[in-house]
Formats: C-alpha cells, structure tokens, sequence
C-alpha cells in the first residue's frame, strides 16, 4: 500500500514547533517510503483564518524544506462535500437539532449533579436528544438557532462493533462514546473538525494518518464516521507532542516560538531539523542557533 499522509494545519497563526514536528514526521514517513505528502489547510472557520496566515504556513514549509505532492487543498473549497456527508447521515437517522445554549448545557450538567466525563471534560447530557418530536419540529419551523448533533448510541447500534489501528498503541477498539454526542454542525461553522478530517482524508486517499496524542480519543470517533460514511480505513500514528520547558504542549494560544521568530533569531533549518528528529522538549529559541 503507498503511504499516503497530510499535514493539515489552520491558518489561525505562526506555526510553532509543535507544527514543525508534526509535519516533519508526516514528511519523513511518506518519503521514506516513497510515498506521497499532501498539504491540506483547514480555513473552515472565516474568523480566524487569515490569508497572510497561510501565505506564512507556504513559506516555514519551505524553509525547513519539506515539500508536498499535488495542489492544496483548501477546505473553504469544499462546504458542498461535507454539507452531502451530513446529509447521508441525516438521511439514516442519525442527526439532531440542539438548541442549547453553552450555558444551559453548563446548568443542565450542573442540576444532573455527576454528568459522563470524556477526554476534554463533561459530556453533553443529551438534553435535546430526549425532545419531543412535535417539539423539535415547532423548534425548528420557527427558524430557532440550532447545531447538529450526532446521536452516537445510535450510530454505533448501526455499526456494531469497530476497530483502528495506532502505530504506538496497537489495535484499539473504536469507542466513540468517550466524546458523546458531538456537534457535526453549528450556524458559525458549517462542518466539524470531525467531519471535515474523515470526508478530506477519505477523499484524498490518505493511507496513514499522522498526528499528535493530543488527538488519539478523537480518531475513536472518525472511525465510525468513516463505518457510517462507507470510507476506507487509513492507519494512524500519533506521535508524541513537543512542550516547552514548563512541560506545557504548544499552542498559538500561548507564546509558543513561531518559526518565524526562530528564523529571525538566527536559527537554521539544519539545526531545526535536527532537533525535529529527535522528539525533544523544546528549548528556548536562542538554543537552536
């Protein structure tokens, strides 16, 4: 099988070293295997997606000289695919309106008093899942503000049981309930993460997945939109994360040292590459010169 990976960053800021590391372990997998390394940029969310921003991700790429295969692909491009892929699992069932709110979520987790607990804290307790259809329906045809839930139990019941496969960690039995009924559409984001990611790696052909432990619980999930969706399986690695010298991982967020600050600083793409090899904490910039 050709090795087929991506590097799919948001142009929502620098690339940092976490960037760097996680594209260059997609580049030297695809090319050490004569495969094929494909750039995707995920400009979905209008707000925070900038063109600068990308023309920035176009030029650390190339200075640290990692190469991609094909043209870009741009998932502002794409709305039309995933707004399909959303239709088909509507057309099973599989779809509800959720007219919470943040904060009536927040309420309703705290008057349930103990609410289910994934990766990145309390479930959505399916409130709008339990609504009355007759409900729901008034809810809708008066145009009240609305996501599109995924009603995992459902789709799993749909499925049966499912497998993936981590480099690291092995075969992983897919447990897509650890993050609960997940939001696939919202007024301000026409498509998920979580949708985008399975419906591009499907159509691209991509064959291994490689990405950051930040993401293992989410791949859970992918794997039964992929089941539901009738895509193909790619492998997956996730590679462990670079943190700065407090042991934080990066992120734009904080002040994580873009490479353009590096390259600024005097640091070469030699040097950066080298210590990309190695998985290392990151030091501070002046230690890369």
């Amino acid at each position: 099988m050709t090795v087929i990976t991506r590097f799919a960053p948001s142009p929502s800021g620098l690339l940092h070293l976490g960037h760097a590391y996680s594209a260059w372990v997609g580049w030297q997998a695809a090319r050490s295997a004569n495969g094929q390394f494909l750039l995707r940029i995920e400009d979905i969310d209008p707000d925070r997606c900038r063109p600068d921003y990308e023309a920035a991700i176009f030029e650390d790429l190339g200075w640290l000289g990692l190469d991609w295969d094909g043209p870009v692909l741009r998932q502002s491009e794409r709305l039309p695919l995933y707004k399909a892929a959303l239709e088909r699992l509507s057309a099973h069932g599989l779809i509800y309106p959720c007219f919470c709110s943040r904060r009536e979520i927040r309420a309703e987790i705290a008057r349930l008093g103990q609410a289910p607990h994934g990766p990145d804290g309390p479930l959505y307790p399916g409130t709008c899942r339990r609504l009355d259809p007759a409900d729901r329906d008034a809810r809708l045809s008066q145009g009240q503000p609305h996501a599109l839930r995924l009603d995992v139990a459902l789709a799993t019941g749909l499925t049966g049981p499912l497998d993936w496969h981590d480099r690291d960690a092995g075969v992983q039995a897919a447990r897509p309930e650890l993050l609960g009924d997940v939001i696939l559409y919202r007024k301000d984001s026409p498509a998920s993460y979580h949708l985008c990611v399975v419906v591009d790696d499907a159509a691209q052909g991509v064959t291994l997945v490689t990405r950051g432990r930040d993401l293992f619980h989410a791949t859970h999930l992918h794997r039964l939109l992929q089941a539901l969706l009738g895509y193909p399986v790619p492998r997956y690695h996730h590679h462990g994360l670079i943190t700065d010298e407090a042991g934080q991982r990066l992120a734009k967020r904080s002040d994580a040292a873009s490479l353009r600050a590096l390259r600024e600083s005097g640091c070469s793409a030699e040097t950066l590459r080298a210590r990309l090899a190695t998985g290392l904490t990151a030091p501070s910039a002046p230690a890369f010169r």
